[in-house]
């Protein structure tokens, strides 16, 4: 499987990178214990997070402020929590609290989240990730 296009949230090159001020959060790796495989819960695994969140940056860089924009430090603790916290079955559930999580934070109008499981139980050698995108607008709860 091709890679050609594939986003790179490191450079914030690729497939339809959300527009705007943007923080990016790349490579955070939790040890959790998601998975549908018994042994995948009993032993755990690392997980690598990338987050983009669309959020207004001006105020905060005008002013050299932190109480202006969202803390990232504050914020890869909190999802390192969430990550190696309570067990899920699927990524798409682990994707989707980190992505709710993020977006308890009302300046911030769209995540992009996106799961990596380096170590999957696979016939192969890969990785598998998952890739969620979640606009407050949508509905005005933060939902897509």
């Amino acid at each position: 499987m091709s890679t050609a296009g594939a986003y790179d949230p490191s450079t914030g090159t690729g497939d339809a990178p959300i527009p705007g001020d943007r923080i990016l959060l790349s490579g955070l790796r939790v040890h959790g214990h998601h998975g549908v495989l018994p042994h995948e819960a009993q032993l755990g695994q690392v997980f690598v997070v990338d987050l983009e969140l669309a959020v207004d940056l001006a105020a905060a860089g005008r002013a050299d402020d932190l109480d202006r924009t969202v803390d990232y430090g504050s914020l890869a603790g909190r999802v390192a929590e969430v990550v190696g916290g309570r067990p899920r079955k699927l990524l798409e559930a682990v994707a989707e609290d980190v992505a709710q999580l993020v977006l308890a934070d009302e300046r911030v109008r769209q995540v992009r989240v996106r799961v990596t499981k380096p170590q999957a139980p696979l016939p192969v050698d890969a990785a598998v990730a998952v890739e969620i995108i979640r606009d407050r607008e949508a509905t005005g709860e933060g939902r897509a």
